[in-house]
């Protein structure tokens, strides 16, 4: 696994796992197209981290820094993902491009077909005619919608949605697994939970409310506080997701369609990256409040849609199979995030 390509290298997760691969010795492809969901500002700023900087960067275009080649392409066409494997021979793939957000996907629905289905198309057909040794892709706990039975287990069926979000990280599993049987494509897909740190997203609650906490403006919270979340700190993130990287899955030859979903008798793998450490709602604004040395002024609201009160992941699987277990405490992670907000913008 010497040279990987990282889709949404200029996202949160992708920056952070790009810098890491770096300083780990890889060479790395990144590919971002951009957008305006969020301050592109922030994600140039992340770029620039890398040796990027939007002077120089076209679009279609390759620049290099070091052993980091950037490509500033939309996933979603094909040709030009084609080209770039042509040219690069990945031995890996680590697929974290999409349009993210619960919210948001009941707004503007089509944008997560674009980047989530077709994007995830072209990554997978892609991989169809340049094989790979292994394609990991983001997948992420809102698969597991109405399932009420915590910690969620990957053992669990996943068939019921609560936004178009989920649905579309579901159908990225489906369509996994049939690449992976029919072209014998190793896929892993990772269930990510909660996941929050520095260099965090604007539209993520531990950004919003640490800004608005900071400013003197009311946070909005939904469900009157009454919500648990695993929230995992991004380096445990990025740590796990390297070490599922480097052990591809194998078919199950006994496999039977009663057996446990996550595994099949194609090279196909899921597994969940969660703290394994349910944190109260009101118990994270209060890591807030301790380090912005300001109490939040609340508003509570009921719960909303597409919403639910409580993520927990059960990592029996990541502990046994990866040997590895995130372990960043809120106490920590909020503190870091907050120090480096501060920094960056300057308060």
């Amino acid at each position: 696994m010497k040279k990987v390509l990282i889709t949404g290298t200029a996202g949160f997760i992708g920056y952070h796992l790009t810098q890491k691969m770096l300083a780990s010795g890889y060479e790395v492809v990144g590919v971002d197209n951009v957008n305006d969901y969020y301050d592109v500002n922030l994600k140039w700023s992340r770029l620039q981290l890398l040796g990027i900087h939007r002077a120089n960067a076209v679009k279609g275009s390759l620049i290099s820094s070091g052993n980091f080649h950037f490509s500033y392409t939309d996933i979603a066409d094909t040709e030009a993902m084609m080209k770039l494997f042509d040219e690069h021979r990945f031995d890996g793939v680590i697929h974290l491009a999409a349009q993210a957000g619960v919210r948001y996907s009941l707004i503007n629905p089509a944008a997560y077909i674009h980047s989530n289905v077709s994007g995830f198309l072209s990554v997978l057909e892609a991989c169809k005619v340049y094989p790979v040794k292994h394609l990991v892709y983001a997948s992420t706990s809102s698969v597991y919608g109405l399932n009420t039975r915590v910690p969620f287990q990957v053992s669990q069926h996943t068939d019921h949605p609560m936004s178009l979000y989920a649905a579309t990280k579901k159908s990225n599993e489906l369509m996994a697994h049939a690449y992976s049987h029919l072209y014998q494509i190793p896929t892993t897909g990772i269930r990510f939970f909660s996941v929050y740190g520095p260099w965090g997203r604007p539209d993520m609650a531990l950004f919003i409310f640490t800004k608005n906490i900071l400013e003197g403006k009311p946070i909005q919270v939904f469900n009157h506080g009454n919500m648990k979340r695993d929230f995992t700190y991004v380096d445990d993130i990025v740590n796990g997701v390297m070490r599922v990287l480097l052990k591809p899955p194998v078919a199950q030859p006994n496999w039977t369609d009663e057996e446990n979903p996550s595994t099949s008798s194609a090279p196909y793998r899921l597994v969940n990256i969660g703290n394994n450490n349910p944190v109260n709602l009101m118990d994270f604004i209060r890591e807030i409040e301790i380090n912005t040395g300001k109490q939040a002024i609340i508003k509570y609201l009921p719960m909303q849609p597409g919403d639910v009160p409580m993520n927990v992941a059960d990592v029996t699987d990541l502990v046994n199979e990866y040997n590895y277990k995130p372990s960043i405490t809120v106490k920590e992670g909020v503190a870091s995030f907050v120090n480096w907000y501060r920094e960056y913008y300057q308060i």
